[in-house]
């Protein structure tokens, strides 16, 4: 038999496997989780587009977030509500490709969305007088084009990677979405490639991002504490505390998942499970109360298209 006859027609996705007789309750806080995230991003992408007043730098890396948040959330929740009350539980093995395919890359982009929020940051309180000239709408064009651009080309070999794996008739999935190394793990081969690359690609993307950001902080707490006015300190300090709490909802779950799937043999599947959704889950609806919250234009713009 050839590696193609030996891939699977479908996969049958579990779901939270261990957790079933839970299925129907768990739904209910992934739909209000999901109708959040769809409802607070969609407001916040309607206002910064039809504000004049938010088309800055700032606010326009918002809107990418968000989309990248919709693109996030709705690539794998929708099915995980299909599992939870058992209208489909099968999804073709091309489907699953294109569903691991958006996933990753949504959560690519928005780490390096975040790395240039982080940038902006830096220039907006260490370099002030050269944040104009820096962050142009062409640049900012240029910095989403790029998210993109590095998100495909970091997920684009796992297709060929995971299409080369014979799979023996492997093609059940314990687990609400199709993930890299959840495929990989249904094959009967070898696929020291697979956790090679995907090791590699964690460490060199969304890995890479947070020791940038990390460094950036660090240079903008110093020139924080270089200012003599304490009410200056609080209020630069204001001005990244949104950025840096968007950051830990979003890398918190997301590397405990990583590593919990990798070097937690003895966690139980329910627990994978869990925290790999949670990233899936928790950034795309808190990122836009957070934004709304800490931001007081935000804040403003979004009680006036909402009251009107």
């Amino acid at each position: 038999l050839n590696q193609t006859s030996l891939q699977p027609a479908s996969f049958l996705l579990l779901g939270m496997a261990g957790l079933e007789d839970l299925h129907t309750w768990l739904s209910i806080p992934f739909c209000l989780i999901y109708i959040s995230a769809l409802l607070g991003n969609f407001i916040l992408l309607f206002v910064i587009v039809t504000e004049r007043s938010l088309h800055e730098p700032m606010y326009l890396f918002l809107a990418m977030l968000a989309v990248a948040d919709l693109v996030l959330s709705s690539s794998t929740v929708p099915k995980a509500l299909s599992i939870f009350w058992s209208l489909s539980k099968e999804m073709s093995f091309h489907a699953c490709l294109t569903q691991m395919f958006f996933t990753h890359l949504s959560f690519i982009a928005e780490s390096t969305i975040l790395l240039a929020m982080a940038f902006d940051r830096y220039v907006a309180i260490c370099n002030p007088l050269r944040y104009a000239t820096v962050f142009t709408h062409s640049v900012i064009a240029k910095i989403g084009l790029a998210a993109i651009a590095r998100s495909f080309c970091v997920m684009f070999p796992t297709i060929f990677l995971l299409q080369r794996l014979p799979y023996c008739r492997h093609s059940v999935m314990p687990h609400t979405y199709c993930e890299h190394m959840g495929i990989a793990r249904l094959a009967c081969a070898d696929i020291s490639v697979n956790i090679w690359y995907g090791f590699a690609t964690t460490l060199l993307s969304p890995g890479v991002d947070i020791v940038l950001i990390g460094v950036s902080y660090v240079l903008i707490l110093q020139a924080v504490f270089r200012l003599s006015s304490k009410d200056a300190q609080l209020k630069t300090v204001g001005t990244c505390s949104s950025h840096a709490c968007v950051i830990l909802i979003f890398y918190t779950p997301a590397f405990f998942s990583f590593f919990t799937h990798r070097f937690g043999r003895n966690v139980p599947h329910h627990v994978h499970n869990l925290l790999a959704n949670l990233y899936v889950l928790l950034p795309p609806m808190l990122n836009p109360i957070v934004y709304t919250m800490k931001n007081k234009l935000i804040r403003e713009k979004v009680s006036q298209v909402l009251f009107r």
